[in-house]
């Protein structure tokens, strides 16, 4: 059974913990230890995920896979890279899903749901940032539609980035 749950401001743990591992599964080997270490706590605390569910503006769901957490989504509508003369275009933040899922197609049903979210919301489109050496996930993108269109270097820490690709999927 599948299931795909907005999360309320109480669930910010969860969100902190599902964040962190993701994250950990993705990119953690991409830079150093400590420079891995040291984005996760800042980006990934109760903290920041109690404010980020504050802001109504982050949209954020929970897939769940047999009642066990899979994975996450965060969308912002009205949001536009630069450069781009639309306005009503979403951009989808975080993606990720627990590894122990990817064979299920689970990533396929949360993006599906976070497309039909978007179209619901008068949105033209999706962009979103994703790490050139995660291939897995780049050609996840490519799959379901979505084009390169740029380039971003994401910031880990002071001494490191990754290179990150800007793609951007039009409806």
């Amino acid at each position: 059974m599948i299931s795909i749950i907005k999360p309320s401001e109480k669930d910010f743990q969860l969100l902190s913990e599902i964040a962190k591992l993701t994250f950990l599964e993705s990119h953690g080997h991409s830079a150093n230890p400590e420079d891995i270490n040291i984005y996760v706590t800042e980006n990934y605390n109760h903290d920041a995920f109690r404010e980020e569910l504050s802001d109504e503006k982050n949209i954020y769901y929970i897939i769940y896979h047999d009642n066990r957490i899979a994975g996450y989504s965060k969308i912002i509508f009205d949001s536009p890279y630069s450069n781009s003369q639309i306005k009503n275009i979403a951009k989808l933040e975080r993606f990720y899903l627990l590894k122990e899922f990817y064979d299920l197609k689970l990533g396929l049903k949360l993006f599906q749901f976070n497309t039909e979210l978007s179209k619901a919301n008068n949105q033209l489109g999706i962009w979103l940032f994703v790490w050139k050496e995660n291939q897995r996930a780049v050609n996840f993108y490519k799959r379901v539609g979505f084009a390169v269109i740029g380039s971003h270097d994401f910031k880990i820490s002071e001494t490191h980035s990754n290179p990150n690709h800007q793609m951007f999927l039009k409806f």
